[in-house]
């Protein structure tokens, strides 16, 4: 079985490279991670001639909206496919559950196989450990007590755990969000799916040339989550930060900040790392899948990176930045994930927005503290989980309640 931590899913901590995934939307756990899981089950059965694939909970509530059935069928290829729905059904250790069958052209069967998708793109074979866990089971008292204690920084210690090609990684992922960007801001239209919503990044960024100081630079943040949250959206490439809901969010402060203040391509990698390092804490001693704990896990997750890396960019302390991402998170508690249409639109798109100006208010009233704060942040990650587990799976990414009924 695989090893689970008190909270996580797995006893060692996973590699940042992957909490940042470079992928096409609309959404990691409904989209990406049953794309990945079809292509990794069709390698092991390449004979196979026909696979069979159940969805249950949140993945058969909401999968057609969110083009789980597109995915399927595009990453089996020539195969053919039957797809049942079980939104009824929820398998026991996550809302997100597949089950796989392969069979021959006579019907016999070749083999199965039962897999979760647990958030932000991630698979969980409960018979195989992931391969990529690089850090000893950690929290952030861990990672502050290892900083302070050799004077180092949150972005160091990524370095020091990580494999030394995770900067090229992070490069390509700051690549990709920037691409992002510049594609949401240039492209119009109207959205896919039943509710015909048009893009408003462009508009909102020609809107930011005419707007005075202080109401440009907000204006613009806004134009740049939601470019990326389009674009998302849209089915267009981004990257997982830490989910494809909530993609907008980091892009938009490390874009905004990056042109206020002329930071080099380095500092934004390094801060990309901080983010990431966050972004782990949480999906390791939490959770970052709505399914799992509705929307606080995914735009709040991003909320909290962001902040921590606009903290990092501006000259925070390692308490500054530990406190702007708890605030970050903090101020997301009991956010519900209840997509209108099983779309991720509304509301997800002006989600991501908000996300990356509470982000910067965040940085800002840490920036303005001492870093000393009564709340830590690996309490809030405790409690951001108790409360998804908490809330009514109406309210879990099932398109059952809250907005998605009204």
């Amino acid at each position: 079985m695989a090893r689970r931590s008190a909270l996580g899913y797995h006893a060692l901590m996973r590699s940042v490279k992957s909490l940042y995934k470079i992928g096409h939307g609309p959404s990691s756990s409904h989209t990406m991670a049953p794309r990945f899981a079809a292509e990794a089950f069709l390698r092991r059965h390449p004979a196979a001639a026909r696979v069979t694939v159940t969805l249950y909970g949140s993945l058969a509530a909401t999968g057609k909206g969110h083009l789980t059935d597109i995915a399927l069928r595009e990453a089996l290829g020539k195969t053919a496919v039957e797809l049942r729905w079980e939104p009824a059904r929820t398998l026991p250790l996550h809302p997100n559950g597949m089950h796989f069958v392969a069979s021959d052209a006579a019907g016999a069967p070749l083999g199965e196989w039962t897999v979760y998708s647990v958030g932000g793109g991630d698979l969980l074979d409960p018979e195989e450990p992931a391969a990529d866990e690089v850090y000893e089971p950690v929290s952030m008292a861990d990672v502050l007590a290892w900083i302070e204690q050799g004077g180092n920084s949150f972005w160091e210690y990524v370095e020091s755990h990580e494999p030394p090609d995770i900067w090229d990684h992070l490069a390509r992922v700051r690549d990709a969000m920037c691409a992002s960007i510049t594609r949401g801001l240039a492209n119009e239209g109207t959205l896919p799916g039943v509710l015909k919503l048009p893009r408003k990044a462009p508009a909102y960024h020609i809107r930011a040339d005419h707007a005075s100081a202080h109401v440009r630079s907000r204006v613009l943040l806004f134009a740049y989550a939601l470019a990326v949250a389009e674009e998302n959206a849209a089915g267009g490439e981004i990257v997982t930060a830490p989910t494809c809901g909530s993609a907008g969010v980091l892009p938009a402060v490390l874009r905004l900040l990056s042109e206020q203040h002329g930071f080099d391509e380095r500092k934004i990698v390094r801060a990309l790392a901080t983010a990431g390092l966050v972004g782990n804490l949480v999906r390791h001693n939490g959770s970052i899948s709505g399914a799992e704990v509705g929307c606080q896990g995914e735009v709040g997750t991003a909320c909290a990176m962001a902040a921590a890396a606009a903290t990092q960019l501006l000259g925070g302390t390692p308490r500054q930045i530990e406190y702007a991402a708890e605030m970050g998170l903090e101020h997301h508690l009991g956010l519900t994930c209840d997509p209108v249409a099983g779309l991720v639109q509304i509301p997800c798109i002006e989600r991501n927005a908000f996300g990356a100006a509470r982000a910067l208010d965040a940085c800002y009233f840490a920036l303005s503290s001492d870093g000393v704060h009564r709340v830590s942040f690996d309490r809030v990650v405790r409690v951001m989980r108790q409360t998804g587990h908490d809330l009514p799976s109406i309210y879990r990414e099932t398109s059952e309640g809250g907005l998605a009924v009204v």
